[in-house]
């Protein structure tokens, strides 16, 4: 295969963290490192977290759940799903990241839900 495809990440950000930052770095770290097996497969990977962070912090949203990070956080993601050519849901329980997959779906994007699922490309 050849085709290079941008693949969004999915999984829990806040779900079972109590909104606890430790648990939410958590979650991140363990999509990143799906991120960077993805990369290592050949292909783009990008999560709605790496756009909408900085957007929080700059549009001054105090913490996980207020209104400015309810403005932002999951709109972004939506959005990035409609321009990446597929999605990987990772992880637990999670209404984001099945929110996610739902979008991709509604997008006709391709939906993977093990990294074996997705082709492998040779540079």
């Amino acid at each position: 295969m050849s085709e290079q495809l941008m693949i969004l990440i999915a999984g829990p950000y806040r779900s079972g963290t109590n909104d606890d930052p430790v648990l939410i770095q958590r979650n991140v770290d363990a999509m990143e490192d799906m991120a960077l097996k993805v990369f290592r497969h050949g292909h783009l990977p990008v999560l709605g977290e790496w756009f909408a962070l900085p957007l929080l912090k700059h549009a001054g949203s105090k913490k996980t759940g207020d209104a400015v990070f309810d403005e932002i956080f999951h709109p972004v993601a939506r959005e990035l799903v409609g321009k990446c050519d597929a999605v990987l849901r990772i992880g637990g329980p999670s209404a984001g990241a099945d929110d996610m997959i739902a979008t991709g779906e509604r997008f006709g994007k391709r939906i993977f839900r093990d990294l074996s699922e997705i082709p492998e490309r040779r540079r």
